[in-house]
């Protein structure tokens, strides 16, 4: 009698192997861009929100100091305005470009933005 050497054991065929490992693969090139983009979009939000707090610490202690348009932005004593420390660079490692009070006294770094570009991301005033 002639046996089937295939009922004795049971493992998956190379064609079967390749063919999980294809489909994983394309299912992580699906997926990868699209963690990217989150990743980066979530930094920018985070990077936008820091720079809003540290706007809102400027423009109180502008108020309750009697500081005008164009005068130095004292960043020691606008921290105590925030809830958290003054940070003087963003995620990315570029500085935070603060100026003098008024409209635009504190802005976001050329390279960051550039960075993030494409993710939507809106700038605003920053």
């Amino acid at each position: 009698m002639i046996r089937k050497i295939r009922n004795d054991r049971s493992a998956f065929t190379l064609v079967e192997i390749m063919i999980v490992v294809a489909i994983i693969g394309l299912l992580a090139a699906l997926a990868i861009p699209g963690f990217v983009k989150a990743r980066k979009q979530s930094q920018g939000r985070r990077i936008l929100n820091d720079v809003r707090q540290m706007d809102a610490a400027i423009d109180q202690w502008a108020l309750e100091n009697g500081k005008k348009d164009g005068d130095a932005i004292d960043t020691t004593q606008a921290t105590s305005y925030l809830k958290t420390q003054w940070k003087t660079s963003d995620l990315l490692g570029n500085a935070y470009n603060v100026t003098v009070v008024g409209s635009t006294q504190i802005s976001i770094a050329a390279a960051t933005k550039t960075a993030l570009a494409g993710v939507g991301i809106d700038w605003g005033s920053y």
